[in-house]
């Protein structure tokens, strides 16, 4: 390409440049667009946590001592017991011949129903079981919440009720210990004979944690023994319950997607660079503080060594040694923005170019590139201050793999992303990386991204209309 066309097609891009607009040509990656008012009023999905166990294990014990943990946090615990089927009349004549810790004994269809409603934002009414009259005579009523425990000795027996939770529990503790609890319960809450407490527990509950309750450990992603007295693993739990509440729903999508941490300060640059009555001066200076923030947390993410050294005191410290072969790579114009945030913390890095151009309405591609000629042995920061529809990411990333680079040796890092160019960057390359620190709402029917800051580029070189 000549360096006459170069120059056209650098002044060409000096109008406004988006990270992702809608791609005609031949090559183009077909997206799915959700409008704004498809996903407006998409409440945040709660966090479902699993919770099985033989009766009397420690279930409820577990779910109290998360619940207490999670002090902050909205938690609802919805018991599988709430569920029973209401008995009929024949059925209450040989109430001690009915096998209560059968799956065929729970209205799963009413369970569902009513994770459906909480999963979507609505408040439920959820039924108290009475075990004297053995009938639902009434409700209670529970409000949506960040975090929902399903507890019960069945919960993951139906596998439609498997596929709620994000995590599953299950509480292993020792038959014996099991019984004990179950004889000192029966006795004293439901003022049941010790003589009918045994003989229900060798006819139907040991039978039935045999054949149904058990088999469902395999389904367990962790398993607690001892129950309520494993302090440890309890911790544990509600550490990475705090983690995954912690991250927006693509988060627990993609894996190799990282957004920053939110705090009040990020909040508040992020509410002036979308000012659409911020200056340039003001939008510049707070555009590279929130550049410089995503460029360190992704730098976090590199491949690095241990190195040991000696301290003036003439001691030993162990640390790391940063990843050396490193390279950016700027989109063209927008990504040109985070340049000199890179170069602030990777002293002396080399930094390629890349121009994704459509000329007219015929979707024709021009596609200039600038990259070191040893790119395919560089871990590479692609940069562009927003993920849009991810088309022309699709592009940038698709000629650095063209040129020799590894997928998994690719970190993206932008500003702001819209969940359809996530969608279409992870699919495609399951394997880069993704930091960016906040995600949109999405895109409208132009495919501009919402809330959005505008044209990025314009706002931040002076090149507006204004």
């Amino acid at each position: 390409m000549g360096s006459k066309a170069v120059e056209d097609m650098i002044e060409a891009s000096s109008g406004a440049h988006f990270s992702g607009f809608h791609l005609q040509g031949p090559n183009a990656t077909e997206v799915e667009q959700p409008t704004t008012s498809m996903r407006g009023n998409v409440p945040k999905q709660p966090f479902v946590i699993g919770v099985a166990g033989g009766a009397a294990s420690g279930k409820t014990t577990v779910c109290d001592l998360i619940i207490e943990q999670l002090h902050d946090q909205r938690v609802v615990l919805v018991n599988q017991d709430s569920f029973y089927h209401n008995l009929t009349p024949e059925e209450l004549t040989k109430v001690h011949e009915y096998n209560f810790d059968h799956p065929d004994a729970f209205d799963t269809e009413q369970l569902l129903c009513i994770m459906d409603k909480l999963k979507h934002g609505e408040a439920v009414d959820i039924p108290k079981y009475d075990f004297k009259s053995y009938k639902n005579n009434a409700s209670r009523r529970v409000n949506p919440s960040d975090v929902i425990i399903l507890e019960g000795i069945l919960i993951f027996h139906d596998p439609r009720v498997r596929d709620l939770m994000n995590m599953k529990i299950f509480v292993d503790t020792d038959a014996d210990v099991r019984l004990a609890r179950r004889i000192r319960r029966d006795t004293v809450e439901k003022e049941r004979d010790i003589a009918m407490v045994l003989d229900q527990y060798s006819k139907f509950v040991k039978p039935a944690f045999d054949d149904f309750i058990l088999p469902t450990k395999k389904y367990a992603d962790i398993i607690i023994p001892r129950g309520g007295d494993n302090h440890v693993a309890i911790d544990l739990i509600v550490q990475h319950i705090r983690t995954k509440l912690g991250q927006h729903d693509l988060c627990k999508i993609y894996p190799n997607l990282y957004v920053i941490h939110s705090t009040f300060q990020i909040r508040g640059m992020h509410t002036l660079i979308r000012d659409a009555e911020t200056t340039k001066h003001d939008f510049v200076f707070y555009a590279d503080r929130l550049i410089r923030l995503v460029v360190e947390h992704g730098l976090g993410h590199l491949p690095f060594t241990e190195k040991q050294v000696i301290t003036p005191t003439g001691s030993v410290y162990t640390g790391v040694d940063f990843c050396k072969r490193l390279c950016g790579v700027s989109v063209i114009r927008s990504g040109e923005s985070m340049e000199n945030a890179l170069r602030a913390c990777c002293k002396g890095i080399k930094i390629g170019k890349i121009l994704i151009h459509r000329e007219g309405d015929n979707g024709q591609h021009l596609i200039y590139e600038k990259l070191p000629h040893d790119i395919a042995e560089r871990q590479v920061l692609l940069l562009d201050p927003i993920l849009g529809t991810g088309n022309s990411a699709v592009q940038a990333i698709s000629l650095l793999i063209k040129k020799g680079v590894p997928e998994s040796n690719i970190l993206f890092l932008n500003l702001i992303s819209a969940p359809q160019g996530v969608h279409v960057v992870c699919k495609r390359f399951p394997r880069i990386k993704i930091v960016t620190s906040e995600i949109e709402m999405g895109l409208n029917k132009d495919f501009r991204v919402i809330p959005g800051m505008g044209e990025f580029g314009d706002r931040y070189f002076g090149t507006d209309d204004d």
